[in-house]
């Protein structure tokens, strides 16, 4: 089948090549525009612009799919079918019937849990012990159109956002072909979602303030899911601390700690929560790399005694 595909980020890319080397045709690509990233904020292509420009594909990167000229762009390539992964733009109903198979999208969750921006990321805040990949038929509500299809996979223990979302990329990439697969050769059948709906809007850096006065699988959660964005901080004496993954230290009874106080040592680092304490990781302070825990507080000439501190509610 002709293709058009849509996404932006590095999972995207995944199923982008994947899909070069199906059997089925890309003959163009949406994207969103250049944007400024990194440290520098110096202006970058996307991963799937990178990728489209080294295939000799047309790429358009539209403010807006509203746009008649994006519209007409569409028109032009005479799509059988757009595929769609993490775009993060809107598609209007002008442009939902241009294709005439639609626009499958593949969503890194079990629909209809998890529907909107950040499913990875609040399956893991959320404890869940397994989630998958989807591809649905698209439509104006919000990850609301009917299944194709579906794979599932564990959460880890130690899963962070980005490893498993590596994971999903990989597998949801198979299942979007074999989508479309089925598509091409008239026996796909999608079916309408069904039991309760869930939804997982984006996280915030708001949102990503770590609270101590929780118990500590919420602050192991809420790490992980927050891992590697929009990245889990704290704050010490006023500096706000980027935190990795943490090691939860079950009945360790010499170390009880009141929530956000700090116990130094010479090789570690722990921090109190509701219930057991926790044992840092890498963090990153302000302005600096990123280095173990450790390394920091001796840099810092941190001592027992200090309280972290950061407000911060639930996703």
């Amino acid at each position: 089948m002709r293709c058009v595909f849509a996404g932006t980020p590095e999972v995207a890319s995944v199923a982008l090549r994947r899909l070069l080397e199906s059997s089925h045709e890309v003959v163009g690509v949406i994207t969103r525009p250049d944007a400024r990233s990194g440290r520098g904020r110096t202006v970058a292509q996307s991963p799937v612009a990178l990728m489209a420009a080294e295939a000799g594909i047309e790429v358009m990167k539209p403010t807006s799919l509203r746009d008649p000229g994006s519209l007409q762009w569409l028109q032009a390539r005479q799509p059988d079918v757009a595929p769609i992964v993490a775009y993060g733009g809107l598609v209007p109903p002008a442009a939902l019937v241009i294709p005439p198979s639609g626009w499958v999208n593949l969503h890194f969750s079990l629909l209809p849990r998890w529907r909107g921006a950040a499913p990875v990321q609040h399956a893991i805040w959320r404890g869940d012990e397994v989630t998958g990949a989807s591809t649905f038929l698209l439509e104006e509500g919000l990850d609301t159109g009917p299944v194709f299809g579906s794979v599932i996979e564990e959460i880890a223990p130690d899963d962070t956002a980005g490893s498993l979302l590596a994971r999903l990329a990989d597998v949801g990439a198979d299942l979007l072909v074999d989508t479309l697969d089925l598509i091409a050769a008239g026996a796909a059948a999608a079916v309408a979602q069904v039991g309760e709906a869930s939804h997982a809007p984006k996280l915030t850096v708001e949102d990503a303030a770590v609270r101590w006065d929780v118990p500590a699988f919420a602050v192991d959660r809420q790490v992980r899911a927050c891992t590697p964005a929009p990245g889990a901080w704290t704050t010490v004496e006023g500096e706000r601390l980027g935190l990795g993954p943490v090691q939860v230290l079950p009945g360790d009874v010499d170390r009880e700690l009141a929530p956000g106080h700090v116990l130094v040592g010479k090789r570690d680092v722990i921090v109190g929560t509701l219930t057991d304490p926790v044992r840092l990781g890498l963090v990153r302070p302000a302005g600096k790399r990123e280095m173990s825990a450790a390394d920091w507080a001796r840099g810092a000439r941190i001592e027992s005694g200090v309280v972290l501190g950061a407000g911060g509610g639930d996703a």
